[in-house]
C-alpha cells in the first residue's frame, strides 16, 4: 500500500502565505486565519480572564492591570465585571 500524499494543488493552511491567499479568495475568514496563526505559534492561546473565551485578535483585546496582575479581556463588559469582582483584593 502506498503512503498517502497531499495533492499538489491543495493550499497549505499552515503557511502564512497560503492562509493570506485563502483569505483574499474568500475561502477562509480573517478570524480563521488568526486562529491558525495562533495555532502555528508557541501553542499558547490567550483567553479572557473573565469568561475564558479564546481571544482571536489580541490587538482588539482589553489589557488591564488589576491588583498588580496583568489580565486580558475579550470585551469591556468582561473587564468591568472582573474589575468589580476583584476590587477589594
Amino acid at each position: 500500500m502506498e503512503d498517502y500524499k497531499e495533492p499538489e494543488d491543495e493550499a497549505d493552511i499552515y503557511s502564512e502565505e497560503s492562509r493570506s491567499e485563502l483569505v483574499e479568495d474568500g475561502e477562509m475568514s480573517p478570524e480563521e486565519e488568526g486562529f491558525m496563526e495562533g495555532f502555528e505559534g508557541e501553542g499558547r492561546k490567550i483567553v479572557c480572564a473573565k469568561c475564558k473565551k479564546i481571544i482571536i485578535d489580541p490587538d482588539v483585546a482589553i489589557e488591564a492591570e488589576i491588583n498588580n496582575e496583568e489580565y486580558m479581556f475579550c470585551s469591556e463588559e468582561c473587564y468591568q465585571s472582573f474589575k468589580e469582582e476583584h476590587r477589594d483584593e
